[in-house]
């Protein structure tokens, strides 16, 4: 029986074996190969120094620097934007790896062994270990102990297996900070600004120039006689592709069908909010009502002067004017609302807190016999002996976690809020058992605990398809075709959204979520349309690809009308230079010139060459730098107009230093410096597409 098997396997293997010439027969072999690799590289998160990031391998390295977050902030990442800045760090740490490190080994830099022994556990210990909060005392020092203990815990195998990866990090964290620090000097050691230059940088930024001028603005009005050719608009696309490098793109047309409530469905929830209106106001058992019938649940929060607002207006005024009642039935939108004022107080909004975390059996037992010893008024130095929580130390002392309100709030802490100041407690949340006490408040103010009875219409079954038709009639119409969409709108009186998306368009408009439109509009070609797509099953797309743009660089055709246009205006502003050069000929004074050209003589002073007037035209200005003091220059071409002009004077001030010049010499050193990395990652031609999956 084994046998069989085997030879049934062997069976697939010799038909593929068979089939594969045959198919290679029939194909173009390179054409095979290529859609391999297209179907191949789809799947990719990207490419860094030409080695292909699949999405499973990147997904790896994602769980991995989750874990790492967990540790280091000690929540997971919960939130789109926290779950954002894991993939970016395990990104950064791919770039790190493949690209940045292989390049400065190039270049002869490295970090050899004892170098990183010395700063990881040695006498040179590196800022990301010693700040590192893992690694402090209770003084927030660093202590070279906790770090051996650390160490020891992780190579013994006692520790969680998480804080070996996490130690594993910091180590490559070190080295890749070291490596970086030694590329940027020997990057920086090159940077020589040597005496002429310096001269020159001193002379540009002294040196102003006081000058007459007239200029006759370029209007670019349609001129017959100046032609653009196709052969230079080909010749300056060969000679500038690098300016037109793009990301992959999609123009598209589409249109959405968004599923609202009918006036038959606000109706009926106004007759169902009706009926349950006085159960609500009358019930002794809030709590379960609401979880039962409201959109909003019940909660403990006091609402303070105008906290309301965000709710409702009308709810908002009902329970600023009184201390106790329910309200009428308000009506906002296609939303109900009543509201049932529960309970006054006079609250603080924010009290100053601090803890000291136990955990273990015995917590509770040693949180009762701390609340005495807290009380003689040594709680930070209990903190610092005591609690699990080394990281909370508001303003210098530990323990102190600083102020809370009832929106930033850890759970379980919710007694702070009433609690009396001085007087320190025990409460028990998910972390452990906590010593608690609030030291200061704010000052108390009028406070109420709301009950909100909230019903928003839902679009019934009957809406729903019949948004769902009007969608569908359209798609139908269409079948597939962009010719056929483009008179299906037109027919069905339907309007079309242009736009230009990329592979990480995920709003359309206000609507958020779609990313599902985005994939579908790069995995077909212009001239398809969608069939329904649907997004947070409100809003119905039917979409249209109209034009393709491939990454890298766009065909001629897709930018010759951008490159004509810059061309005209450049052989129009000349034109009009020489223009003016034959109507002034002759004339050599600047008011002549001016009446010449119907214009006026406008005077500017303290004109630098080397700080560049932000109204001023900067093709003048340069002209301006080179011109002869008294002389006449002119005409000029600039951008925005003709210009021609006279140096009055120049000024040699001794306001810009020797040190000046040296310290903006080194600033722009440093942001050359933060564009080693960039500069690296576009001559490796790195693929970032992780917006194609995320």
């Amino acid at each position: 029986m084994a046998v069989l098997q085997k030879l049934r396997g062997w069976g697939i293997v010799l038909s593929i074996l068979v089939a594969l010439p045959l198919l290679l027969f029939i194909i173009d072999p390179q054409q095979i190969m290529q859609t391999v690799q297209s179907v191949s590289s789809r799947n990719d998160v990207g490419k860094i120094n030409g080695k292909s990031v699949s999405y499973m391998d990147f997904q790896q390295d994602i769980e991995k620097f989750q874990n790492i977050q967990e540790i280091m902030t000690g929540a997971s990442a919960s939130t789109e934007q926290g779950q954002q800045q894991v993939r970016d760090a395990a990104w950064q740490n791919l770039i790190d790896k493949l690209l940045f490190e292989p390049q400065a080994a190039a270049a002869g830099i490295q970090v050899g062994k004892d170098e990183m022994i010395d700063l990881t556990l040695g006498d040179n210990v590196s800022p990301l270990i010693s700040s590192n909060p893992y690694f402090v005392d209770e003084n927030g020092t660093f202590s070279p102990d906790r770090l051996t203990e650390f160490v020891q815990a992780v190579n013994g195998g006692d520790a969680d297996p998480r804080f070996s990866q996490y130690w594993d990090y910091l180590q490559q964290s070190v080295k890749t900070s070291q490596l970086f620090s030694k590329y940027n000097s020997l990057f920086s050691a090159g940077n020589v600004q040597n005496k002429l230059m310096l001269e020159e940088t001193i002379k540009g930024n002294n040196e102003t120039s006081n000058i007459e001028f007239v200029m006759v603005p370029l209007t670019y009005a349609n001129d017959s006689t100046v032609v653009v050719t196709d052969q230079e608009i080909k010749n300056f696309f060969n000679s500038h592709k690098d300016l037109f490098r793009q990301n992959a793109s999609r123009d598209i047309e589409y249109a959405v069908f968004e599923v609202v409530p009918s006036a038959d469905d606000i109706a009926a929830q106004s007759s169902e909010f009706t009926r349950l209106y006085d159960e609500f106001a009358t019930t002794e058992n809030v709590r379960a009502f609401l979880q039962r019938n409201s959109d909003t649940q019940y909660s403990d929060y006091y609402y303070k002067a105008g906290e309301l607002n965000a709710v409702n207006g009308e709810v908002e005024a009902f329970v600023a004017a009184n201390n106790a009642g329910t309200s009428p039935i308000i009506q906002g939108g296609n939303s109900f609302y009543a509201a049932r004022i529960l309970d006054t107080a006079m609250r603080p909004d924010s009290v100053y807190v601090r803890h000291i975390l136990l955990q273990g059996m015995d917590a509770k037992h040693v949180a009762d016999s701390l609340v005495k010893e807290v009380k003689g008024g040594n709680f930070s130095t209990l903190a610092t002996l005591y609690s699990a929580d080394k990281g909370s130390a508001a303003d210098g002392e530990n323990g102190n976690i600083g102020w809370m309100t009832q929106n930033m709030m850890i759970p379980g802490f919710e007694s702070v809020l009433t609690a009396k100041t001085g007087v320190p407690f025990v409460i028990t949340t998910q972390y452990g058992t906590h010593v608690v006490e609030v030291t200061k408040t704010t000052k108390p103010v009028l406070m109420k605990k709301v009950g909100l009875f909230q019903k928003e219409t839902l679009a019934s079954k009957e809406t729903f398809n019949n948004y769902y038709n009007k969608a569908n009639r359209l798609a139908t119409i269409a079948a597939g075709k962009f010719e056929n969409f483009k008179a299906a709108v037109d027919s069905t009186g339907t309007y079309a959204h242009p736009m230009t998306i990329t592979e990480a368009t995920d709003t359309y408009g206000t609507i958020g979520h779609a990313k599902e439109v985005t994939r579908w509009a790069f995995d077909n070609k212009p001239g398809k349309v969608s069939q329904i797509i649907t997004v947070d099953n409100n809003y119905f797309f039917v979409v249209a690809v109209k034009q393709a743009h491939k990454e890298g660089t766009p065909e001629l055709n897709e930018v010759a009308a951008s490159i004509k246009n810059q061309l005209y205006s450049e052989k129009y502003a000349e034109a009009r230079k020489e223009a003016i050069a034959n109507e002034i000929a002759g004339l050599n004074d600047m008011q002549a010139i001016a009446e010449k050209l119907n214009t006026t003589v406008s005077t500017e002073e303290g004109v630098a060459f080397s700080a560049m007037s932000r109204t001023l035209d900067p093709k003048f200005i340069g002209a301006v730098a080179a011109a002869k003091e008294g002389e006449i220059t002119g005409p000029v071409a600039g951008t925005y107009g003709v210009y021609v002009f006279k140096v009055t004077g120049r000024d040699t001030g001794s306001y810009y230093t020797e040190d000046d010049a040296r310290n903006y010499n080194a600033q722009f050193a440093s942001y050359l410096s933060r564009m080693i990395l960039p500069v690296m990652m576009d001559d490796a031609d790195v693929k970032d597409n992780r917006a194609r999956f995320y």
